[in-house]
């Protein structure tokens, strides 16, 4: 199905393209169509999402194509918690169908709203010392080459793996996913606490936090002394869902419109915000929530923002949460948005932002209107002190140059990208950036 050119633009609202051609396959075949019509027209091809990206990643003036007809579930296997999906499918439908078979994805971000595709190749990750991001998940990938030939990539190809390795993260820049295998684990239930807690004294116990719960992170708001925890942990009980009300009250008024509400208010006035942040501090905390896995980890997000995050070892996650605070403190800048602190295991993914090491991940975010390219410039300056690495989807300002070093497998990654894609038909400015030419 090709439609006419019409902008395309990313939740976030400030990054947009209009390709020359927008075109959403329903098939493999269509996609292998698509890609040889815009081989034709030598045009590139760029796969969009959700746009939950914040880069330019997904933008194009050749082909853009949408995968939101391939958003099935194809086959699930309960016996070996195999479940194989089209690449469109959306995390939170996957986690819908998966919870009727008695199935669930281990982990998963606070956000949901994603495809399966779009997230595992940007590095998606959620929180959890133990476990690895979103892409460690997958066995098997198929995947559309730049000459329209279909591979079925895993670990036993004879490659050893490269190739299923390398689309595990891939960025869009080896060719277009269309279907996934990945592996499950037995539906779960988790019971989520949000607390306000002294900010020093978090950061101090941070590694025991970490060990102690199934999933622990943090929101460290500037100029407040306190600090939001969030523990997630699984509990042998029957799921126990907020009422419509509740809900309500806590997702739309509280976590969206209300913090919305601060937000607009510290833009206007940014004298404000020190006071304002101490107030959204202080209305952190929050009763239990026992539910469905996927519903305690996924929150409903409409206010609008840029953000940047970091991989880092994760032995110097308070040290980097300090400075990065310290510095707006210091300079008094206005920050409305706290720092997101989480965690995550290795993984050998090639380009997996936390591949072969403990990893914390540490967020930064600017309210929708504000100049976000100073402060994040600042925070990524810190990051980089601390050997960091940048999240796929999320700002950065990094280059292949300087990115290469930051990786042990870059070259095998760049063997790869040569052997599936070795015209170059999906790249753009940005891939070519980040990854080269």
């Amino acid at each position: 199905m090709t439609g006419p050119a019409e902008p395309w633009r990313t939740w976030a609202g400030d990054e947009s393209c209009v390709p020359a051609v927008w075109e959403r396959p329903g098939s493999v075949t269509e996609v292998v169509d698509a890609v040889g019509r815009a081989a034709a027209r030598d045009q590139t091809v760029r796969v969009a999402g959700s746009g939950h990206s914040f880069t330019p990643v997904v933008l194009t003036d050749g082909t853009l194509l949408s995968l939101e007809r391939m958003s099935r579930v194809l086959d699930v296997d309960t016996a070996t918690g195999l479940v194989r999906a089209q690449a469109g499918v959306s995390l939170n439908a996957l986690s819908e169908t998966l919870w009727d078979h008695g199935l669930a994805l281990e982990n998963l971000g606070d956000v949901d709203v994603q495809s399966i595709a779009g997230a595992t190749a940007t590095g998606t990750h959620g929180t959890g010392a133990r476990l690895r991001n979103l892409s460690a998940a997958l066995v098997s990938v198929e995947l559309v080459a730049g000459d329209g030939t279909v591979h079925e990539l895993s670990a036993t190809d004879a490659d050893g793996g490269d190739a299923w390795r390398a689309a595990r993260v891939s960025v869009g820049a080896l060719g277009v996913i269309t279907a996934v295998t990945v592996r499950t684990v037995p539906a779960f239930v988790l019971r989520g606490l949000d607390a306000v807690e002294g900010r020093e004294q978090v950061l101090q116990e941070l590694d025991a936090r970490a060990a102690a719960h199934d999933h622990f992170e943090l929101f460290a708001f500037p100029y407040a002394g306190r600090v939001i925890t969030r523990t997630n942990d699984r509990v042998h009980s029957e799921p126990r869902p907020r009422g419509r009300v509740g809900a309500y009250v806590r997702d739309e008024l509280l976590t969206n419109k209300g913090f919305e509400a601060i937000c607009r208010l510290g833009r206007a006035r940014p004298s404000l915000i020190p006071r304002l942040n101490r107030a959204a501090t202080a209305l952190g905390s929050a009763p239990a929530h026992v539910d469905r896995s996927y519903r305690v980890f996924a929150t409903p997000r409409s206010v609008r923002f840029n953000e940047l995050e970091y991989a880092i070892p994760r032995e110097h996650a308070a040290t980097a949460v300090r400075a990065v605070l310290a510095m707006i403190e210091e300079r008094r800048l206005p920050i409305s948005f706290p720092l997101e602190l989480r965690t995550v295991a290795p993984d050998d993914a090639l380009l997996s932002p936390a591949g072969g090491r403990e990893t914390a991940y540490v967020a930064a975010h600017v309210y929708q209107g504000m100049e976000w390219q100073p402060y994040l410039r600042e925070v990524e300056a810190i990051m980089r002190s601390f050997d960091g690495r940048p999240h796929w989807g999320k700002r950065h300002f990094r280059t292949a140059a300087d990115l290469k070093p930051a990786y042990p497998e870059w070259e095998a990654f760049q063997a790869v990208r040569d052997r599936l894609d070795p015209g170059r038909r999906f790249t753009n400015p940005h891939i070519a950036q980040i990854l080269g030419p």
